[in-house]
């Protein structure tokens, strides 16, 4: 994710460069919904901005995983009507993922951008699951009237693929019957602490192809302190990061969101984590 601006970042409608890239990292500074912190369409660039103090040699992977080739494009245009700006970002991911072989890395912005960019998934790929690492359900039908609330990400998605959830520890009334329910698989993380036993879980319930999306939130605050809305008790950072080296190297991963950084002035450490993880689950890949 370290990148020369001059050499690979490009207007949203040019794929050319993404014929020889591996991955394709796309900003969405989307944010209408957010209903306790704000500040998440600030979040993709201030990721990117961190990404500049990234070593390119990653210490774990033993590798410069940028050589295999990262493009970073310009932000998904955001200036737009709700229900445009979904069918937009849906357009641009069915051309993004049919006219290219990079793994698309999604930034939000707010979770309900997951829902624009699930249906051409979901088109594409027939046995999709999706891996939701989260504090949140994010299963309400709708939140204060709208089903496009990021408290309604993974409702829409769940509806129609697989959905295996970890890190939950926060579920609504409206929720508690949706959890572990149809195509739900839900890990409360009380119940999951033993981070082995839970991957061998996952790994057994996720089918073969998989989308993950992350929510910054699904870590504890002392790792990702800079949400809209921390809860206690998350991931740790080598718990998570042995989890999504389990699911990258045992299923294929075929696209990822990370969402829900809110950078705030007193420190950069959930932007500069934040780029760090998607750095490193590039080398997992």
């Amino acid at each position: 994710m370290h990148f020369k601006p001059d050499k690979i970042q490009f207007a949203i409608d040019r794929f050319a460069p993404l014929e020889k890239a591996e991955f394709a990292v796309i900003p969405v500074p989307w944010e209408k919904t957010t209903s306790y912190g704000k500040g998440a369409k600030k979040g993709p660039a201030a990721i990117i901005k961190a990404s500049y103090q990234l070593e390119l040699w990653d210490e774990e992977i033993g590798t410069e995983t940028w050589k295999r080739g990262i493009v970073v494009l310009g932000p998904v245009n955001c200036n737009l009507p709700e229900k445009d700006f979904f069918a937009n970002l849906e357009h641009f991911t069915e051309v993004l993922i049919e006219k290219t072989k990079a793994i698309p890395v999604f930034l939000g912005g707010e979770h309900s951008i997951t829902q624009g960019i699930m249906v051409p998934f979901r088109k594409k790929h027939r046995n999709l699951s999706i891996l939701h690492f989260d504090a949140h359900a994010d299963l309400r039908p709708e939140y204060e009237g709208n089903p496009r609330s990021h408290a309604s990400a993974m409702y829409p998605p769940s509806r129609k693929s697989k959905t295996v959830q970890v890190g939950i520890r926060n579920v609504a009334p409206e929720e508690k019957d949706l959890i572990n329910s149809g195509k739900v698989i839900t890990y409360l993380m009380h119940e999951n602490l033993n981070i082995n036993s839970l991957i061998k879980k996952i790994i057994k319930n996720l089918t073969d192809t998989v989308y993950l999306t992350i929510d910054v939130d699904g870590f504890d605050p002392s790792v990702m302190p800079a949400t809209g809305t921390p809860q206690p008790g998350g991931f740790a950072w080598y718990d998570a990061l042995k989890l999504f080296k389990a699911v990258c190297r045992k299923k294929k991963v075929v696209g990822i969101d990370v969402v829900e950084t809110s950078p705030r002035k007193i420190d950069n450490i959930t932007e500069f984590n934040a780029a760090k993880l998607v750095y490193r689950l590039m080398g997992y890949l």
